[in-house]
């Protein structure tokens, strides 16, 4: 696979889409899109411009972490946007399921969505979303939604995450377009995202794809340990943790873990 696979001509070439991906930022390293995608809200970027990028210096995921990717292996990517304060909550669903649907139509492998934000392949983690937004009352000035994806990546190479991660082309033995997948995984954003503006429920296919219902669980929220029985999501994606004093509580992000 070339370096420059996904320079904004070759995407153009791929992509179906009317609104995400129409304005392509695309760097061949750069420090985070996601910082890259806040100077272009800045600058008045339109809504559905994305940024791209072969390789991350600063790459981060959930609750500060680092996001690790060696160059031109993965999806590193930032959609721009400016939904409405209901959709907010929202959008990490909508993220993790075009990211689920789309390796399912592009490779044929089955994922799974571990609550509330990965996507795994057989237990083991192939991407990450990360939704960094400006509310202020009832205006959301702009949304973020970060993927990334490991596409050709060897978790081997890299110790910190060896074990607890996965790309494509581990599983399926073989190279994987990132091309392609990046023209999929646009176009299943877009569907969800144009499907939740028109008030149209994602959250039965979302329930479908993850794996942490049904079990006993350990929830982190900053110092906050819940424990107890996942036994839903709302509507909004927030897990439905079932106490074992028998009371019911709402949890909208944290760390989850199953209990032995």
């Amino acid at each position: 696979m070339t370096a420059n696979e996904l320079s904004p001509a070759s995407l153009r070439r791929e992509l179906k889409t009317k609104l995400i991906g129409q304005n392509i930022l695309y760097y061949p390293t750069t420090s985070s899109t996601m910082d890259v995608a806040k100077q272009a809200i800045r600058e008045g970027a339109a809504e559905g411009t994305i940024v791209i990028a072969d390789h991350q210096t600063a790459g981060r995921g959930r609750l500060g972490r680092e996001w690790l990717s060696p160059p031109d292996s993965s999806i590193l990517l930032s959609i721009i946007l400016y939904p409405k304060l209901e959709l907010l909550p929202r959008l990490t669903m909508a993220a993790c399921l075009a990211v689920a649907q789309s390796i399912e139509k592009v490779t044929g492998l089955e994922s799974t969505i571990k609550w509330p934000n990965d996507v795994l392949i057989a237990g083991r983690k192939v991407s990450g979303i990360l939704i960094e937004s400006d509310v202020r009352g009832d205006t959301v000035n702009y949304a973020i939604v970060g993927i990334a994806l490991n596409v050709n990546l060897d978790p081997s190479s890299i110790p910190e995450i060896s074990e607890m991660a996965t790309s494509l082309k581990e599983v399926l033995g073989r190279e994987v377009s990132r091309l392609q997948m990046l023209g999929s995984l646009l176009g299943e954003f877009e569907a969800l995202y144009s499907a939740m503006r028109r008030g149209e429920p994602i959250d039965r296919e979302w329930r479908r794809h993850l794996e942490t219902l049904g079990k006993s669980v350990a929830v982190r929220c900053g110092d906050e340990v819940q424990e107890g029985y996942a036994e839903g999501v709302d509507e909004d994606g927030n897990l439905l943790l079932r106490r074992p004093d028998g009371s019911l509580v709402t949890i909208a992000a944290g760390d989850v873990t199953r209990n032995a």
